[in-house]
């Protein structure tokens, strides 16, 4: 099996990613929705602006997916008009390398909610980087920072491990991912038993 990616694959992520880019743009009203202040209740839900890097690499399983994926999707929340405006797509970069980076720590060969989840969190301290840089963080009590982070991290790793693992699952019952993942030894046998 050829591990680089065909335009197929590329093309597939792409439309996975627009999916993700309209969910983003919507989920910035969510956000603003789940901001009580002090609370830090926006950071559990923070987590679905890394879903599409985790979603698109359970369903086409292949190095530079979860990069390509996450990108494209804060590219096209940017052109959606998202409230972060430019931002939004350089976040997208570092949360799509982060992710990256945990998938290919395992190989690139560990589809389980555990592992999309790591990458999910891998995503919000990447994304916790320039957080830091826009300097609002130094500004939170120490509890309260610690709530905004721990919060980050739990929903990341929810948001981006089971519910993006379910949400595939689901799309696997129907068929569907099966036409872009190749086919596996076992798909072959049950040919030859035919």
């Amino acid at each position: 099996m050829k591990k680089g990616l065909k335009l197929t694959d590329i093309l597939v992520t792409v439309v996975i990613a627009v999916v993700f880019g309209i969910v983003y743009r919507v989920w910035g009203d969510v956000y603003n929705l789940a901001s009580v202040p002090g609370i830090q209740l926006e950071q559990f839900v923070y987590g679905m602006w890394f879903m599409a890097s985790t979603a698109a690499f359970l369903i086409i399983r292949k190095p530079g997916v979860a990069f390509l994926a996450e990108v494209a999707a804060a590219l096209a929340e940017m052109l959606l008009g998202s409230q972060f405006s430019v931002s939004s797509l350089t976040y997208g970069i570092a949360q799509g390398l982060c992710a990256e980076l945990v998938f290919a720590a395992f190989g690139y060969k560990r589809y389980t909610a555990a592992v999309a989840g790591l990458a999910g969190m891998a995503s919000g301290a990447g994304a916790l980087v320039f957080d830091y840089f826009k300097s609002y963080l130094t500004e939170l009590q120490p509890w309260n920072l610690s709530l905004y982070i721990v919060l980050r991290f739990v929903g990341s790793f929810l948001i981006t491990g089971p519910l993006a693992y379910a949400l595939v699952k689901a799309l696997e019952k129907t068929g569907v991912t099966q036409l872009v993942r190749p086919a596996s030894l076992d798909d072959y046998r049950a040919l030859d038993r035919k």
